[in-house]
């Protein structure tokens, strides 16, 4: 652990080495960096964190949380060249944001519990929004750049907050209508000539259902889609090291062959 000098010594040092990197003696390839060419960076540095925290390895979790925090520093470092903005911009308007938003910790609001305070939240961004004549949707603080499951859980999300969901703790309408949208998808997929266009609605539809069933579910669609994908592709790799350790070609394989590995994946699982 820290002391809060140390702490701020070792914020300075990294604004130098950010600046020096970029200093016209620095270097050629941080240089040339943009807000547009770090756009890709900041997203999987995001998601880098996330896998190191899952991971459960908090060495990981440290260095991931130094890669996000150089990105952030990195935008700032370019805003300060051009005069728009500085790191100590940042972290002042991010300290005023935290404390209009938790009255109840800064003011004289009281709550009863979380879902009390993430109300009082989404009301206060709602009014700050007001304030800077901007979009005072209460869906217009969704990113349109989230994954799209993620976008569509924090869209239900905020609906749900003022009342437009279906009942806590009963699955059985929102299970209803996951089913109403399959059954739209196949009577789509039935019809002759039926567009590639009305095809993706459809399948956007049930999409947007089973992210709404997992929020009443209390599972993020994402954590779970993501792990769907981890087991998948364990399974695989079992499956090319089955094909492999075979010596023949994977077109020799039927696709029952191939299905009972996948069985014998299971199986090992469950070892």
């Amino acid at each position: 652990m820290t002391n809060s000098k140390h702490t701020a010594d070792k914020f300075l040092e990294l604004l130098e080495v950010m600046r020096k990197l970029r200093a016209p003696d620095g270097c050629p390839w941080d240089r040339e960096q943009d807000y547009l060419s770090l756009r890709r960076y900041i997203i999987e540095e995001a998601y880098e964190l996330i896998e190191a925290i899952e991971s459960g390895k908090t060495r990981n979790v440290c260095e991931e949380c130094g890669d996000l925090l150089l990105q952030v520093v990195f935008v700032s470092c370019i805003a300060e060249e051009t005069g728009e903005f500085a790191i100590a911009d940042v972290m002042d308007r991010l300290i005023t944001k935290l404390v209009r938003r938790h009255p109840h910790v800064f003011g004289d609001i009281s709550v009863a519990n979380s879902e009390e305070v993430l109300k009082n939240w989404e009301q206060i961004k709602v009014e700050e929004r007001k304030e800077k004549h901007e979009d005072a949707s209460l869906l217009a603080g969704v990113p349109r750049g989230l994954p799209g499951l993620l976008r569509a859980y924090r869209i239900q999300e905020r609906a749900a907050k003022v009342g437009f969901d279906w009942p806590k703790g009963d699955p059985a309408p929102v299970l209803a209508k996951v089913e109403e949208e399959i059954a739209e998808l196949k009577e789509a997929l039935s019809e002759q000539n039926v567009s590639k266009e009305k095809i993706a609605e459809e399948l956007g539809d049930l999409l947007f259902a089973v992210s709404n069933l997992s929020r009443h579910l209390e599972v993020d669609p994402e954590i779970a889609v993501h792990r769907a994908c981890e087991k998948f592709s364990a399974r695989f790799r079992f499956i090319e090291k089955s094909v492999t350790s075979s010596g023949k070609a994977w077109r020799e394989f039927s696709l029952d062959e191939l299905e009972g590995f996948w069985r014998q994946a299971k199986e090992c699982e469950k070892e």
